[in-house]
């Protein structure tokens, strides 16, 4: 059996991109938190605030170590697996990624130290300044990131010329079709990620009866956030899926497993689509509300997939199943919105277990909404790489074999691994030691600027008996004083 290296080369950089998507959308949502508790710390000079940002950070820090060392592997894919459309793309995606590193990382890079490693060694305005500064860097990376994949999706501002994509306007290749929603729907996916997460830590904290009113105080922070951008997600996509379905109607088909262009087209809540036979099993729908909600019209026509030449179609029933995983999500993250608000009634949300062990579970379902999401993004896509220009199989690099695809397919997967695991591992001993490690960082020897995971100071190793690291373990668990 001959491997193809194109399909090899799809799973590796799927694989990657899966693996490293999961870690920016954390941190970016979470910088933002930081940057709000220090400046209610500042503001209020209340010790709660402090203790929280200072929690919080150590999380950051380890993520933000992840989500570096995870991300740099994808620059060099573009090289050795994708080369042609690397070549044809340089135009574009070579500044593109250019301006990120200048305006993003440099940022991030100035204040990311000073925040890590500066309390209570700058003045406490320029330690706030200096974590909104990584707050913006993370907004502006993104920026640049998804302008780039955006443009991938709806290309403008470029035309093609002897296979080489040429810039003829800069406004429009950066600022195409696509971008504006895809900007505020990952923007919202990120404090949405941030917020659960927090609240399903604080939410454990609380069960344990560890820092009663700082992750009180956590939990209400968060609940309000969520009764607003939960629903504001919802619209947010709702404006993307019509933008969807104006430039790229083959995905939206995908989507809705939608085989003949229709009218009155039901809302498939259960289907087993059939990509050889080309239509669907077991159907289970809402009459018409398919229509309703992409054209916003009972009677609306939607495309059928066979429309579009077989070769052309996306994988349907990964693209169907993943936008079910992701709306499902999303509409249970409403819900624990709205029942926030309903407990706020006499203290009850942060006091009723039910619904903070319900909170516990969630802290994870926006990662895999996230995952989903960008499955229905870039499967949806196929085969295209910029679509409707520029197919997968072209794009592939001429020299890569099948053995060279797997055996480094192999090796991700194994470093990764490693990775992964150490990586949550050493975060759930800083979850673990919780808030009370704070007490004892005030002159602690890791202060001193080395590399982000050191800003954690917590131990990797678990340790027991004489000699043990005792502030490792929170005080109501045993722990010093």
């Amino acid at each position: 059996m001959e491997l193809d290296p194109l399909i090899l080369s799809r799973i590796q950089f799927a694989f990657v991109v899966s693996f490293h998507a999961i870690f920016p959308v954390f941190t970016i949502g979470l910088a933002s938190y930081i940057a709000v508790l220090e400046g209610l710390a500042f503001k209020t000079r209340n010790p709660v605030w402090t203790k929280l940002s200072g929690f919080w950070t150590k999380v950051f820090a380890v993520v933000f170590g992840m989500g570096v060392v995870s991300g740099i592997v994808m620059s060099f894919q573009f090289g050795t697996n994708w080369s042609n459309f690397s070549q044809a793309s340089a135009n574009f995606l070579g500044p593109i990624l250019s301006y990120e590193v200048i305006t993003a990382f440099f940022l991030e890079a100035a204040f990311l130290g000073v925040l890590l490693f500066g309390r209570n060694k700058v003045p406490a305005g320029v330690h706030l300044f200096a974590a909104i500064m990584v707050a913006t860097g993370t907004f502006i990376s993104s920026f640049w990131i998804l302008s780039a994949n955006s443009w991938m999706q709806t290309p403008a501002g470029t035309e093609l010329r002897d296979g080489v994509f040429h810039v003829v306007s800069w406004s429009e290749a950066i600022f195409n079709p696509s971008f504006p929603y895809r900007f505020m729907h990952m923007g919202l996916a990120s404090f949405l990620t941030g917020s659960f997460v927090v609240a399903g830590v604080s939410a454990w904290y609380l069960l344990k009866g560890r820092e009663v009113e700082a992750n009180r105080k956590a939990l209400s922070m968060c609940l309000w956030l969520l009764l607003f951008i939960a629903p504001a997600q919802l619209v947010v996509g709702d404006f993307h899926g019509l933008n969807t379905l104006e430039h790229q109607p083959a995905k939206v088909a995908a989507m809705e497993g939608n085989w003949e262009t229709s009218s009155n087209v039901p809302l498939l809540l259960f289907a087993i689509p059939d990509q050889e036979a080309q239509t669907n099993h077991f159907e289970i729908g809402i009459p018409s509300l398919a229509s309703m909600i992409l054209t916003h019209e009972w009677d609306g026509v939607v495309p059928g997939l066979k429309d579009v030449p077989r070769e052309e179609q996306p994988p349907v029933a990964i693209v169907f199943w993943s936008f079910r995983v992701m709306v499902g999500l999303g509409m249970l993250m409403i819900l624990f919105a709205v029942t926030g608000l309903v407990l706020r009634a006499g203290g009850r949300y942060y006091k009723a277990r039910w619904f903070l062990q319900g909170l516990r579970a969630m802290s994870i379902a926006p990662f895999f909404a996230v995952l989903t999401g960008w499955f229905v993004t870039e499967v949806g896509r196929a085969p295209w790489l910029v679509y409707g220009i520029m197919n997968q199989a072209d794009s592939v690099t001429p020299s890569l074999t099948g053995g060279m695809a797997l055996f480094t397919l192999i090796g991700y997967i194994l470093v990764y691994a490693a990775v992964f695991s150490a990586g949550v591992y050493y975060l759930m001993r800083v979850l673990f030691v919780g808030l009370e490690g704070d007490e004892d960082d005030t002159d602690h020897e890791a202060d001193r600027p080395a590399r982000p995971l050191s800003a954690a100071h917590v131990p990797f190793e678990i340790e027991s008996g004489k000699g043990s690291v005792n502030h490792a373990k929170p005080v109501n668990e045993g722990g010093q004083s």
